[in-house]
């Protein structure tokens, strides 16, 4: 993409920011808003799962590693230091990509890229699709005149310049104030969309100046595209979330943060308000995980290795209406930055390493729950003042949670109809009566979760 070749659609692009505001999205268009996130799945396993499972059970979206060519080797993390824009990572060439989305598309799965566009890689080299590379010169693409002023390392969350100038961990990083980079990346972009791509996940979005992105967003042949942005929260720091809610969705770290901190060393019983009533962003704007490819590594939220309470705050999650979820579903790890086994090709989910968290009986049930009680309100909670709670989702859905160290019997009242339920956490039936009670004992770090529409198992 030579900048020759973008001068007339510049000249477009700029009548075009005076027409057509971004708008945001509140929360994934449709009914079903649970995102999988399969983190460095090759885009053809993505594809068979879609049809396999993600389908099936419900899921609305399916967020799928960053494509675009990036620097060898075989860390997780060279998915993230892009050296141009042609979709020729490790997880896929463009023929696998067109076809993972079609396929997704079909089995009724919204596919959301994870986009890196505040940087470029680092180093020199040649990428993963054979285009060449120096730090600041990437053929076709960017020269030195394309990148930030700072070339030293962000050092300074209390600076705002520092933040969205310097170079997050020595990562070129992009001027995206100026009129040829914010084009690129919009190329970029657009060229994900012929494709069919239905949102993006923008990386390091905390780096870019939210007007820069609003300016980017507003150059797309769908300027109103889901937007789902990384704005990691820090307490008394220059930049904040709610800066970027303008542009769409955003990450609330705080709401896997605490999680961890209340699953693991407070009571469940303080949740009944979870969400605005902690002081997160609205519910409408805000994208929420238990653990995602960061966080589960550096250890400030649950993951996979908390066993039956990361499968308890999954429950939560998707009981709880806040925000719209990622199930974040990797592979097992000790080497932090150890890449993904088979380079991304999943045979078969809990095998060489796959940890398939969006298919764990416990959770990808809990989708279809989340699907059925839309727009149900919480009702009838329950608590113990410690860690079992429970509560309904209006007339459509109830669920409980045991946190203790030992069994719970008891009858809890709901707003369902009379009738038979499946309990769709161990498959067994439950007999509401005609007052909307029901009486059932949950073991330790157990579950129960029944919903309208699933009268047997």
């Amino acid at each position: 993409m030579a900048r020759r070749t973008l001068s007339g659609a510049l000249a477009l692009a700029a009548s075009a920011l005076v027409m057509t505001p971004s708008m945001a999205q509140a929360s994934p268009p449709g009914t079903k808003d649970v995102t999988a996130v399969l983190f460095e799945w090759k885009f053809a396993s993505v594809a068979k799962e879609c049809t396999n499972t993600l389908g099936p059970a419900g899921y609305g979206y399916v967020q799928v590693s960053p494509p675009a060519e990036h620097i060898q080797g075989s860390q997780w993390w060279t998915s993230y230091q892009p050296v141009s824009y042609k979709i020729a990572g490790r997880l896929g060439d463009r023929t696998a990509f067109q076809n993972m989305v079609n396929t997704c598309h079909a089995a009724g799965v919204k596919v959301v890229v994870d986009t890196v566009v505040n940087h470029m890689a680092a180093g020199s080299g040649t990428g993963t699709g054979g285009s060449p590379y120096t730090k600041y010169d990437y053929p076709g693409l960017y020269a030195s005149y394309d990148f930030d002023d700072c070339t030293h390392q962000v050092s300074n969350y209390s600076d705002r310049w520092n933040v969205q100038h310097c170079e997050l961990v020595g990562l070129a990083d992009l001027d995206t104030g100026e009129n040829y980079v914010r084009q690129a990346i919009a190329g970029y972009m657009n060229d994900l969309l012929t494709l069919g791509v239905d949102g993006f996940r923008i990386d390091a979005a905390k780096h870019i100046d939210a007007a820069d992105l609003a300016n980017i967003k507003a150059r797309l042949t769908n300027p109103s595209v889901y937007w789902k942005q990384e704005v990691i929260h820090g307490s008394g720091e220059a930049v904040q979330p709610t800066e970027y809610t303008g542009n769409g969705d955003v990450q609330e770290f705080r709401y896997a943060y605490d999680l961890k901190r209340v699953f693991n060393n407070e009571n469940l019983a303080y949740l009944k308000n979870y969400g605005e009533g902690w002081g997160y962003m609205n519910s409408g704007v805000s994208g929420v995980f238990v653990d995602n490819h960061d966080t589960e590594r550096n250890g400030s939220t649950l993951n996979y290795k908390d066993g039956a309470t990361y499968t308890l705050a999954h429950v939560f999650m998707l009981a709880y209406p806040y925000g719209a979820p990622d199930i974040n579903s990797a592979y097992e790890w000790s080497d932090k930055d150890a890449g993904p086994p088979a380079g991304g090709t999943v045979n078969a989910c809990w095998q060489d390493g796959w940890k398939c968290q969006h298919a764990w009986p416990e959770i990808i049930r809990m989708v279809a729950f989340r699907n059925a009680t839309r727009g149900q309100a919480v009702t009838d909670w329950w608590d113990n003042g410690g860690d079992a709670i429970a509560f309904g989702r209006g007339s459509k859905g109830y669920v409980a949670i045991n946190h203790e160290s030992g069994s719970l019997t008891r009858t809890y009242q709901t707003s369902l109809p009379a009738g038979t339920y499946c309990n769709v956490q161990n498959n067994t039936t439950v007999a509401v009566n005609s007052s909307g009670q029901f009486t059932a004992a949950l073991g330790a770090n157990t579950a129960l979760a029944l919903y309208a529409g699933k009268p047997s198992c």
